[in-house]
């Protein structure tokens, strides 16, 4: 519990925050976007968890000290006020007041880039599943028939196969929509995930990753899961501090959830977990491309986040039952 302190503090100063800025019913409305964000972002949790792993205490400090307020002022609040401000073509700071005084045409005009924003979003989280998939080194299968047949053998052993799937799926992309601008955003996603995977192998030292690539890679992981939630909290609020105060709490849970997991060991305890989070993270690259022709709501994709590290946790417990490791644990 001692993990989750400073989001108790934190969320409970927001939420006195936000009762002065609407009373009980913005209360309630944080409180139900805090409940969204972690929803979408649970599995988040558990890739995070396993990159900090593999970074300096150091690196790991500085994920929460540096990473919180980018996480909650940066992706929640100025995040979406850039967009916005690319999109209107009119400057940060008169975005700012825009969403003060015309929410109703803040929302608006966010509402008119999310199909980029998704675009961007789902061909970083398609990497991330791509690159845990065809990993060489990973050899711990959960669905043994999908994950280690002699396709995928074969595959693998194809230089670059993860970057080679992710080109032929744009190729599709543009076939289908036959739209130049999504075409370039979905490859720059693409791009920016080869670039901080090269960085970080580049500059990483035996099993520790290298620190200053591994937190821009749990940054950008962050804001790719962060799209859906910052577009789908207008449908519960106009106001960005109580979208922010919501969302930045949701947020804080997730970051001790994966400092959690790194202290106790969790994804080794149950081998099957990073599975399901991966999984989970190719469910929502796939709804986020869907989005782009059909309405698809957030609690549809935290239910199926939900079920599939579910499922993930009790083929982990399961596994651990046959093979007697509790048991093993107990006795020492």
């Amino acid at each position: 519990m001692k993990y989750f302190y400073s989001s108790f503090i934190i969320t409970a100063l927001g939420l006195v925050l936000a009762y002065f800025l609407g009373g009980f019913s913005a209360v309630y409305i944080c409180f139900l976007l805090c409940v969204l964000e972690i929803s979408l972002s649970f599995d988040n949790a558990v890739v995070n968890a396993k990159v900090l792993n593999q970074m300096s205490e150091l690196w790991q400090r500085r994920f929460i000290v540096f990473g919180i307020p980018v996480a909650v002022f940066g992706m929640r609040f100025l995040f979406p006020l850039l967009i916005v401000a690319i999109a209107a073509k009119i400057g940060l700071f008169d975005t700012f007041f825009l969403a003060l005084k015309d929410p109703d045409r803040y929302r608006e005009i966010l509402s008119e880039a999310k199909e980029e924003i998704y675009i961007f979003g789902g061909g970083f989280l398609l990497m991330v599943f791509l690159n845990f998939f065809f990993d060489k080194e990973r050899n711990i299968f959960w669905l043994g028939f999908l994950e280690n047949n002699a396709l995928v053998q074969n595959l693998n052993k194809i230089q670059g196969i993860s970057v080679l799937i992710a080109v032929i799926f744009g190729g599709i992309l543009y076939a289908k929509t036959q739209n130049l601008t999504y075409l370039v955003i979905y490859f720059s996603a693409i791009l920016a995930f080869v670039s901080v995977s090269s960085f970080d192998k580049f500059f990483s030292k035996g099993a520790v990753k290298n620190g200053i690539a591994g937190f821009l890679y749990l940054e950008m992981l962050d804001a790719s899961f962060s799209f859906d939630g910052v577009i789908g909290a207008f449908a519960l609020s106009e106001n960005i501090f109580i979208i922010m105060i919501g969302l930045g709490s949701g947020a804080m849970f997730v970051r001790s959830m994966t400092i959690y997991l790194v202290k106790k060991g969790t994804l080794g305890e149950l081998i099957y977990l990073e599975h399901g989070a991966h999984y989970a993270i190719l469910a929502l690259a796939i709804v986020m491309f869907l989005k782009i022709y059909y309405e698809i709501g957030e609690i549809i994709t935290g239910t199926i986040s939900f079920i599939l590290i579910a499922l993930a946790f009790f083929a982990s417990l399961n596994y651990n039952r046959k093979n007697g490791i509790f048991n093993d644990k107990a006795e020492k």
